[in-house]
């Protein structure tokens, strides 16, 4: 079990920190929601947390399979919407150029990825646009 702790700092911040390692973080509230926007806000970790989970998953996929992950990274887009204010979409893309994999290869790499433990936490009503680049 992961214990993680948060102390609200005032101006819409917030500190957390990972207690096993230590590592700390800031959030703040975006600029489009009351914020200053100095950090990552609480959505724009979500979108992090689903891309490098993906990435993670992948990494591990190919070192259980004795597959040479020579080069990964990705970015992802969120979107926003209204009404209730939420995360509408996320499009991710992954980086996977300079590998020679074969099609079967790469749709096991895809698949161990794109079924992620983030990705199934996540709502549903949350449109997920992923796209593998090779």
């Amino acid at each position: 079990m992961t214990k993680i702790t948060s102390s609200y700092l005032g101006d819409l911040r917030i500190k957390s920190e990972h207690l096993q390692s230590g590592d700390q973080l800031q959030t703040d509230a975006p600029v489009d929601n009351n914020g200053k926007g100095t950090h990552f806000s609480p959505t724009d970790l979500l979108a992090t947390a689903y891309l490098n989970c993906m990435i993670t998953i992948i990494g591990i996929y190919c070192q259980k399979n004795n597959i040479e992950l020579k080069h990964c990274s990705g970015e992802v887009e969120k979107i926003m919407t209204d009404n209730p204010r939420r995360v509408d979409q996320l499009l991710i893309k992954i980086d996977l150029k300079g590998h020679e994999w074969d099609e079967k290869t790469r749709k096991r790499i895809e698949t161990a990825g794109i079924n992620c433990p983030v990705a199934k936490s996540v709502s549903t009503e949350i449109d997920v646009q992923i796209e593998f680049i090779y």
